[in-house]
């Protein structure tokens, strides 16, 4: 199946059938990786962002890949990085469907709050490779190595964080910990619940890649920008897994799963850019892209880091419900996209 010669009706018919089987199974995965966070023993958010996180974002990762093979850097890159805008910005979505307190004040987690600092580094680092000396060695940036280290090495730094946590944050009313509950440990129902997720996640992903090709078909339909259409089309569409399985996580209580899953998948995206540099083989794809792509890169760290305040504050009850951190969120990604639009 090729995007380019996808007509208007189809794509249109491709993107819908997608989104409704991800939400449809979207919401199976949640329920199993909840489960599989408290056989495992890793907790939700460290679950939420080594695996979950890793699973929902298998559609994004095919189609920046894709893209960037075909030599299309801006359309790569706004993709990917443009997922993690609108990711950042279904949390906002998660936050209100959470109606007793602000969902950053109710899933307190150290773990969270480490993986949004790694989210930071990663974006920092393909910043800095963009406006840095042109280097390539076959090809790729170095700066692509040094993400991948630092992603791993934030991976195992949050989830020994967990297990001995330097300080904690303070427990409230509102405050719903990240404890395993009762679950039966046979190895008959831990296998089942393995092969469930994994299915489950193939099927999403799939069902992702189906939104994602039709997603890049409407490059050549609406005559925008490249990073245009991979910041609000193409992103916003591979996402949609991470948009249903942190509402999934909110209406079945497992909060911290909710902000884990959103905050992993981000990080996870960012090796989207490593993926995508090897893809590409003209030289290294950050000094192959625009000022567009750097400008959403810069507006993602800008939305992680409120994100983060949000976190650190934990304001119990804002706007609607919802912290200072959201309407920021929210506020800023819509005024970006706008300047987008207008560029």
């Amino acid at each position: 199946m090729q995007p380019e010669q996808l007509s208007l009706p189809l794509t249109l018919a491709l993107f819908i059938g997608g989104a409704l089987v991800i939400a449809v199974v979207g919401s199976r995965l949640t329920r199993l990786a909840d489960r599989l966070a408290d056989l495992t023993g890793l907790g939700e958010a460290v679950f939420g962002a080594a695996l979950l996180g890793a699973m929902t974002s298998l559609p994004g990762a095919v189609a920046s890949i894709t893209t960037a093979a075909a030599g299309r850097a801006d359309l790569a890159v706004g993709n990917a990085v443009g997922g993690i805008a609108a990711q950042t910005a279904f949390l906002v979505l998660a936050d209100l469907a959470y109606r007793k307190v602000n969902l950053e004040h109710a899933a307190a987690s150290v773990t969270n709050m480490i993986n949004g600092a790694l989210l930071v580094a990663l974006l920092s680092l393909a910043l800095l490779a963009a406006t840095g000396p042109e280097l390539a060695i076959w090809g790729v940036h170095p700066a692509s190595v040094m993400v991948l280290a630092v992603y791993v090495f934030g991976l195992r730094l949050a989830s020994r964080t967990r297990d001995a946590p330097g300080w904690r944050p303070v427990k409230t009313r509102e405050t719903r910990e990240d404890r395993p509950e009762e679950a039966d440990t046979g190895g008959i129902s831990r296998w089942r619940t393995w092969v469930g997720f994994v299915i489950s996640a193939a099927v999403v992903g799939g069902a992702g890649w189906v939104v994602g090709i039709s997603g890049i078909a409407l490059v050549r339909h609406t005559g925008l920008s490249e990073t245009l259409v991979g910041t609000l089309f193409t992103a916003v569409a591979t996402s949609l897994p991470e948009l249903v399985t942190a509402l999934a996580a909110v209406r079945q209580g497992a909060l911290t799963l909710a902000v884990g899953g959103i905050i992993g998948g981000n990080t996870f995206d960012v090796l989207f850019l490593v993926f995508s540099d090897v893809a590409y083989r003209e030289g290294s794809i950050y000094h192959a892209i625009g000022e567009q792509p750097l400008f959403v890169i810069a507006l993602t760290i800008l939305l992680t880091a409120f994100l983060l305040m949000g976190l650190i504050r934990r304001e119990r009850k804002g706007l609607a419900n919802i912290g200072f951190e959201s309407v920021s969120v929210l506020v800023l990604y819509l005024l970006g996209l706008w300047a987008l639009v207008t560029w």
